[in-house]
């Protein structure tokens, strides 16, 4: 079963996703309420990762996996002229991806993955600007079940994608720690977190973490405002809260989160990056749960 989990994680890291995930399925809602503003954004998300073992030991295993999210704006607040609000009321993300990881020893496992994302208002037909191309390659040293005091996972690689304006691959780093039989802490990108389990056999937990989140979509009808082209709409957000998890079994479970953001940047933008009009950029509250279940 660790093994699963360690592909899962492998897979599930990545800078556009919320979280180092070793989920096999997860439905989950978000809601932002602007502070200071009559807009807010909701984001309805589901998930599904199937592992297919290509060997009788889990040494070789491909992973399919499959996200749909959908992202509803409602802006009431004055915008200026050209900005068309039906054009970004809801956004569309669908993502479809394959990877491969394989053993190198006890300890140290690597995997490649790579995949198609269309992030876009559809608001026709597809064209080229809605289609994003990722690949990734990671490699972990799990330490989790080893004969060690405190049990711990390093996780290293590079992800890369198509995003206008991002022609580099990131780096990722994170590190998982177990340092006492209730307590367990992660660094890393885009989550980093403590956590304590609220009874010994762990059915709750609560959690303070540090978190990035994100979304991205091509507007199909580029809008021009004060003479320039808005190619695109996104929102970075920089977090910091507290979560609560309840495992109805070691493997399936409900999780809610409530949080503040510390940087928060919603914005239209061209396809060099360049900021076209701010929407929203004081900082608010943020609130997601969802079940989720996982290895």
């Amino acid at each position: 079963m660790n093994k699963y989990l360690l592909l899962l994680c492998l897979f599930g890291i990545s800078y556009t996703n919320h979280a180092q995930t070793t989920d096999i399925a997860r439905v989950e809602y978000m809601h932002i309420p602007f502070r200071q503003s009559d807009n807010n954004v909701g984001r309805f998300r589901a998930l599904l990762q199937v592992p297919i073992p290509l060997d009788k030991d889990l040494n070789k295993i491909l992973v399919a996996g499959f996200e749909y999210r959908n992202t509803s704006i409602d802006i009431n607040d004055p915008v200026p002229s050209g900005f068309n609000l039906q054009e970004v009321g809801t956004l569309h993300r669908i993502e479809g991806y394959l990877g491969y990881t394989w053993k190198l020893n006890e300890n140290w496992r690597v995997g490649v993955k790579a995949g198609t994302r269309i992030n876009s208002n559809l608001e026709g037909s597809l064209v080229a600007d809605d289609w994003i191309y990722t690949a990734s390659v990671y490699a972990i040293n799990d330490m989790k079940d080893a004969e060690v005091g405190k049990p711990y996972r390093w996780i290293f690689g590079l992800d890369y994608s198509s995003t206008p304006g991002r022609n580099f691959p990131l780096p990722i780093v994170n590190y998982y720690r177990e340092f006492h039989p209730n307590w367990t802490y992660t660094l890393g990108v885009p989550k980093t977190n403590m956590r304590h389990y609220l009874n010994d056999d762990h059915k709750d937990a609560l959690q303070a973490f540090l978190t990035l989140d994100n979304f991205f979509a091509n507007i199909q009808n580029n809008m021009v405002i004060n003479g320039r082209t808005a190619e695109n709409i996104s929102m970075t957000v920089v977090l910091g809260g507290l979560g609560y998890e309840h495992y109805f079994t070691k493997h399936l479970l409900y999780y809610a989160y409530g949080s503040y953001s510390i940087s928060n940047d919603f914005r239209l933008r061209d396809n060099t990056r360049e900021d076209i009009y701010t929407i929203n950029s004081a900082n608010t509250f943020y609130f997601r749960s969802g079940v989720k279940f996982k290895f």
